[in-house]
């Protein structure tokens, strides 16, 4: 069998589950020839036992019109703000707080976060997900 020439990667964050040929997805998927529908279906079939949450993904475009993706964990900042509750993070991160993470619940958005990290261990993930609540305003006990 023949590798296949990619032609290019397209990123997307899309409500998994629920996707739909509207934009974010129909422009950029169109852009490129690929069968909208084909892949509406394919990452709701995929992704609906996660639903509820917002997944980035990434579509490899081929030279012949077909296409593959790969979803990932939701955004650290999308866990914390569901650990937390909260509808936003603080617009002013350092002076106003969204509220407070436990070292537990860092632990926790850090371990299901690991495969998408770029870090070697727990500890250091866990150092990302504190940055990332740092700049959303939440503080960290």
């Amino acid at each position: 069998m023949p590798v296949k020439k990619i032609k290019t990667y397209i990123k997307l964050n899309i409500p998994a589950g629920s996707a739909t040929a509207a934009p974010p997805v129909g422009p950029a998927l169109g852009q490129h020839g690929l069968p909208i529908m084909d892949f509406v279906k394919a990452f709701n079939e995929r992704t609906k036992e996660k639903s509820g949450n917002i997944l980035p993904v990434v579509i490899t475009v081929f030279d012949d019109r077909t296409f593959s993706f790969i979803t990932k964990e939701p955004p650290v900042a999308e866990m914390i703000k569901k650990a937390l509750k909260l509808e936003k993070a603080s617009g002013k991160a350092g002076r106003e707080f969204a509220g407070t993470l436990t070292k537990s619940q860092v632990e926790e958005i850090a371990k299901a976060k690991m495969p998408d990290l770029n870090a070697n261990d727990i500890p250091a993930a866990m150092k990302i997900v504190e940055g990332t609540a740092r700049s959303m305003g939440v503080k960290v006990q």
